[in-house]
């Protein structure tokens, strides 16, 4: 192999980019190399994802990881620069919402005393609550919800560029190109192949590849329990604007929106067979997220479809949660994958903690081994029951 490397990071999306990013500026002087196939990133699941950022998780380790993330996100402009530009992610802190019926409150209960013990200071709104927060809004249904102000929604796409761009300014080496298969020779990673048959040498690979990392990972005999699924999101106009900016918003029925500048968006993780698929339908918002959207709000009723897209959740089979670490069949090969469309919002904590294992072999700032890939083995999952 006459290219080589310190890491190798397959993909360089947010995920990839953070992790070199916290590496670098934590002051680690290797060498990085980041291959990322499309250079456009016109396929990469963050720019077409809804940019939600939330910290209304029922598992300890999704709130904490949520927590120190948005810690991150509001000084990202500032902290991100280079060269004196900021890297505005319009970081709108509008709040995050799940409405729920009566039979979901106990849930909601016990959800809120977990999160208010990690600082987060969510809270149960009443149905008079909810109308001062949207006053459209149709509560007949509801008898509550779970709210909390410190959340909102950003613009996914300028955060990968942010940490694109910071990552690259460290001395991070992005090379556009596919990787075929990683190389592995007696349980150790070697560095990987190119799709154009070009070895690189390194003695860490981490796999970042999102929707496309359990190929990766199946191929090198190591399988991971990811498969990607499309999810479709749809932008439309409300003939009447409502009163004030919504925050994340997300129905009983699992229908979530939002406001986009002076738009609208919204989706629902429906029903799919596993693949690489990006084309959306217009009959499916008109069919089943339609109706939903205008029992809620009337405004809705009287709306005009603008636009629509797809793209790619990297979703774990076994419990939804994200699979970060070493793999225990493999020496110097690491995962950040799977994370069930929390990618986004959790990559500053997985970047820095990836960051802490691979340069102290230890996770320092918050502990993500409940995420590690030998919980599946061990029966040891962490089921995430707020999954939207």
């Amino acid at each position: 192999m006459g290219h080589k490397a310190d890491i190798i990071i397959v993909g360089g999306g947010v995920m990839g980019s953070s992790i070199a990013y916290n590496l670098l500026n934590d002051g680690y002087e290797g060498k990085i190399i980041l291959f990322e196939k499309d250079k456009l990133y016109e396929f990469s699941s963050t720019p077409r994802s809804a940019g939600g950022l939330r910290q209304l998780y029922t598992t300890a380790i999704n709130i904490q990881i949520s927590r120190y993330s948005l810690q991150v996100y509001q000084t990202f402009p500032e902290n991100m620069a280079v060269d004196g530009e900021r890297a505005d992610i319009d970081f709108k802190r509008r709040g995050y919402l799940f409405l729920g019926t009566d039979d979901m409150m106990s849930g909601f209960e016990k959800q809120l005393k977990l999160q208010n013990a990690y600082g987060v200071p969510s809270e149960i709104l009443d149905r008079s609550r909810l109308k001062n927060l949207i006053p459209e809004l149709n509560t007949d249904d509801l008898a509550g919800g779970l709210y909390c102000s410190e959340d909102g929604y950003l613009d996914p796409y300028s955060v990968m560029q942010g940490y694109i761009k910071k990552a690259k300014s460290l001395g991070a080496e992005y090379i556009y190109q596919e990787v075929d298969h990683l190389v592995i020779n007696s349980h150790r990673i070697h560095g990987v192949c190119l799709m154009d048959g070009t070895k690189y040498e390194a003695p860490i690979v981490i796999n970042c590849a999102g929707a496309w990392a359990p190929f990766l990972s199946e191929k090198g005999g190591l399988p991971i329990p990811v498969v990607p699924l499309k999810r479709q999101i749809f932008q439309f106009n409300a003939k009447k604007p409502l009163e004030k900016k919504l925050p994340l918003t997300i129905d009983p029925s699992g229908v979530y929106f939002r406001h986009e500048g002076e738009t609208l968006i919204c989706g629902y993780s429906e029903d799919v067979e596993p693949g690489i698929d990006f084309t959306w339908k217009r009959s499916y918002f008109i069919e089943n997220l339609w109706p939903i959207l205008a029992k809620r709000i009337s405004q809705f009723e009287n709306i005009k479809l603008e636009k629509g897209w797809a793209g790619l959740y990297s979703f774990n089979t076994k419990d939804q949660n994200a699979i970060i670490g070493h793999h225990p069949k493999c020496r110097g090969y690491y995962l950040a994958c799977g994370f069930s469309g929390h990618g986004m919002q959790q990559a500053p904590a997985v970047g820095k903690g990836i960051s802490e294992l691979i340069r102290k072999g230890k996770y320092e700032t918050i502990d993500l081994s409940p995420l590690r890939v030998e919980r599946f083995a061990e029966n040891d999952l962490v089921i995430e029951e707020a999954i939207v």
